[in-house]
Formats: structure tokens, sequence, C-alpha cells
């Protein structure tokens, strides 16, 4: 049969005709070397999460003034974003070109030695220069999902993404008990690390060298096993003679044998096609959909950032007053309820209901969870830590559930927006280069807004008001998304 040769508009879904085919089995021997490296990199954020509250006020940036926490969090969590926003365009773009494996590891490494760093550092800006160095060259977040795409086609997709919240589940189960339990070791085991002056010095390097040595094993595992994905590729020295010379370096390259090796989800007759220009990416479609990906994630992570600081916040002034092992035990047991559910359920609502309605229900039932906050802190100065409170903090981190299967539904609609296959790094870049921008904006406004109305005088919703003008819009991008993305597909 003769090779059909494709333009640079070639749709990546299949057309009505093939919908009907049966479903591609995954890529098993690829598929879970995707999900480990996704592992290593949920393990380093929710190892994180239990004891940087606490971290923050040992270093004593607060002076003591506890309704000063939230706001140093959320600036500690914004640096890894906004290095993260400067360089992950460069790193999804370069990702088409030399191909995702070398881009993995150097994420990889990079991961490795900020977390040694982190550990490592006794005052705020060290803190904030290990964050904003792994964010600058962590280039994995936006290249993962390329990843998926290129190894699965649009029948398996979905079920691709019902196993991607296995290492999130895996990393929120083990990450917060990594960081809650291991966090002041000398004081928690004083049997075990009593003598040890290093963890005296470094109380919270223990639980930070867990993430960095398993970074260094998913290194060994991505070098060793993984087989490139991208079938046109330029050498590296090309790339950079072609920046010299101020020429484009979108020029396609023979396959290799790597690449050739994991293509059988790509249709065997498809000619590869060239990475298109940045320009050429800014489309009705990737606008769309980055507009409602920018603010469900805007409103994911601002909730996200101001949890564990409601959590470790004392009762009187808002909060819970949990320590961070039970910080940790709390998002252990979500993140495996998150998981479990979109891994036994997602495919099945995905066939039943589509991705469109999914994704909605996901972002409105970011209006109960901010209701909740409020709920939870008055029944908690009124009963205490009891039945009804725990009962109230389930309901709010089940709502979360439905959020959460808001991702592999956006992933659905990026992949249909892209103009090509060589260019879905750039497309994924471009989403997540905005992504990285509301991750920048949500955690530091979200945890100052939450400090500023726990000061004396000020309005104590202040932060919910807050957050739920961000869930209202969220839930206003998501009407533009199409009924279905083959809506997308077929006006190609």
């Amino acid at each position: 049969m003769v090779a059909r040769q494709d333009d640079e508009e070639t749709p990546l879904l299949q057309r009505p005709e093939q919908r009907m085919a049966q479903t591609s089995p995954l890529p098993w021997d690829q598929f879970w070397i995707i999900l480990f490296l996704q592992f290593s990199d949920s393990l380093v954020f929710q190892t994180l999460a239990p004891f940087t509250p606490q971290l923050i006020r040992d270093i004593g940036v607060t002076n003591g003034d506890e309704s000063k926490v939230g706001h140093y969090v959320g600036i500690l969590q914004s640096s890894y974003y906004t290095a993260q926003a400067l360089t992950i365009l460069h790193w999804s773009q370069l990702s088409d070109h030399i191909g995702r494996k070398p881009v993995i590891l150097i994420a990889l490494f990079a991961t490795s030695v900020s977390m040694f760093s982190f550990g490592l550092s006794k005052n705020f800006v060290g803190l904030v220069i290990s964050r904003a160095f792994c964010g600058a060259f962590n280039g994995s977040n936006g290249v993962i999902k390329s990843m998926v795409m290129d190894i699965t086609d649009t029948t398996n997709l979905p079920k691709a993404y019902g196993y991607m919240p296995l290492p999130w589940m895996l990393g929120t189960l083990l990450g917060p008990l990594v960081g809650g339990s291991l966090s002041r070791p000398v004081d928690r085991f004083p049997d075990i690390f009593g003598r040890s002056k290093l963890l005296k010095i470094y109380p919270y390097l223990l639980p930070c060298a867990v993430p960095a040595i398993f970074a260094l094993v998913a290194w060994l595992v991505a070098y060793s096993r993984f087989k490139e994905s991208v079938s046109t590729r330029a050498p590296f020295w090309e790339l950079i003679k072609g920046w010299l010379l101020r020429k484009s370096y979108a020029k396609p390259f023979p396959p290799s044998r790597n690449a050739l090796a994991v293509s059988g989800a790509a249709s065997s007759e498809e000619v590869p096609s060239k990475p298109l220009p940045l320009c050429a990416l800014l489309t009705p479609k990737i606008l769309t959909v980055t507009a409602s990906y920018v603010t469900m994630a805007l409103f994911y992570m601002a909730f996200s950032s101001v949890l564990p600081v409601f959590y470790s916040t004392p009762i009187e002034l808002g909060g819970l007053s949990l320590d961070p092992p039970h910080i940790g035990a709390i998002l252990a047991v979500s993140g495996v309820v998150h998981g479990v559910f979109q891994l036994l359920f997602y495919a099945w609502l995905h066939d039943r209901f589509g991705p469109r309605a999914i994704h909605i229900a996901g972002v409105s039932s970011g209006v109960p969870i901010i209701i909740l906050f409020p709920v939870i802190n008055a029944l908690a100065r009124v009963y205490g830590l009891g039945l009804a409170v725990w009962l109230s903090v389930g309901v709010q981190l089940l709502l979360v559930t439905s959020l959460v299967m808001c991702y592999p539904c956006l992933a659905l609609f990026i992949r249909v927006a892209a103009p090509n296959r060589a260019s879905l790094g750039a497309t994924n870049g471009i989403v997540q280069l905005v992504v990285a921008g509301a991750r920048i904006i949500g955690p530091a406004s979200a945890a100052s807004v939450f400090s500023y109305s726990m000061q004396e005088g000020r309005d104590a919703w202040l932060v919910y008001y807050y957050l739920m003008a961000i869930a209202f819009l969220a839930v206003g991008t998501s009407l533009l998304l199409p009924r279905d993305p083959s809506i997308w597909e077929d006006s190609q």
C-alpha cells in the first residue's frame, strides 16, 4: 500500500470510519516506565507538603508571627512554578527536536540535586533557590504528557489516563507519610537517630533525601529502559548550529530505531510531519483548552496550598490545629481515594458522559469544597475535633475526587487541538507555560489572602470569597469546550 502523505494539519484523532476499530492494547513495555517517572515527580511534591509550614516556623523567617506562615509557604511554592514558567515551553519544544528522553534525564537529575539542597538549607533564601533550581530544569511536567500521547492512540488514550493517577496515588500515599514521619527524626525517633549530628543540624534532610535518591533510581531506569518516542529528532549539535546561524531547526530527521520500536500506537502508514513554529500553534482550539486548563489549575493549586495551612493553623484563628503527622495521614488517605476512584471509574465515566461533562462537574465541585472550609472550622470551635469535623473533612476530600478527574479530560482536548503529532511537545508546552503562571499566582495569592484574613479586624471569610470567585471562573471557561473532542477533529 502506498503511504499517504499528510500535511502539517493532519489531525491526531482517527476519522469517524476508523473509530469503530477495536481498542488498541496499551504498550506496557514503555507505559510502565512513564508511570514510574510520574511517581518520582509526585513523591517530591507530596513529601514537602506536610512539613513545609513547620519548616517556615523553624527557620525564623516569620519572627513568631503565625499569620505570616501561609504567606511564606505560598512564596516558596510559587518560586518553583515561576522558574518552571520561564523554561517549560523551551524544554517542551526541545523535546520535539532532540527527543523526550534527554529532557527527562535532565529533569530527574535536577530534581535529585534540588531535594538534597532543600534539606540542607538553613534559611529562606536557600529554600527558594532550591525550589527555583528544580523548577527551571524540571521540564517533565509537559514532556511526560507528550510521551503518553506519543505511545497511544485515541482508542486507548482514555484507558491510559485511567492509570495515570496510580503514581500520584502512591506519591500522595507515601510522600506525606515520608514528609510527616521523617521530619525532625531526632525528636521523633531518638533511639534510632538521636546520635546523628547531621540530622540534628539539618532536621529536614532525611525526608528530602528519600525522593532525591528515588529520582536517581528513576534516572537509571529511564536511561537504560526507555525507548525514544519521537521519530523526527535532530542531533543537539545541529540545533546549536541552527541557533548560531539564526535558522530554523524544525527540520525533519530520519526516525530512530527506538522511535520505530514504540510507534505501534501510531499508524504505520503515517508519514512523520515536522514540528510547527510557535505562532502556528496559537489557534483558537489551543487557546480555548488553555483557558479551561489554566482556570482549573489556578483553583486546584490555590486550594491545595490553603489546605495544609488550614489544617496546621490554630482553631481560634480559623484552622484545625493539626500537626504534620496528622496532616500527612489525611493527605495520604485522600490521595489513595482519588487514585482508586479514577482508576476504576474514569474510563467508564468517559464513555458514558464524555470528557466535557466530567470536566464541568469537576470544576463545579469547587463551590461546595470551599464552603466546607468555614463549616469545618465552625464545627471544630463548637464540638472540638470530633466526629462531625472528621465527617466534614471526608466529604470535602471526596468532592476533590471529581476535581482531580479534570486533568485527563483536558489531556484529550489538548491532543486533538494539536495541529500534528510532531508538535505535541510544543502544544503541551504552551498549555503548561500558561498553567505555570496560574501555579505561580494560585499558591502565593491564596496563602497570602488566608494569612491576611486571619489578622485581627479582617474578614475571616475573605480567602473563601477569593477561592469561590476562581471556582466560578473555572466553570465559565469549561463551558467553552466542545461537547466532544471529535467536533474539533472533524473541523480540521
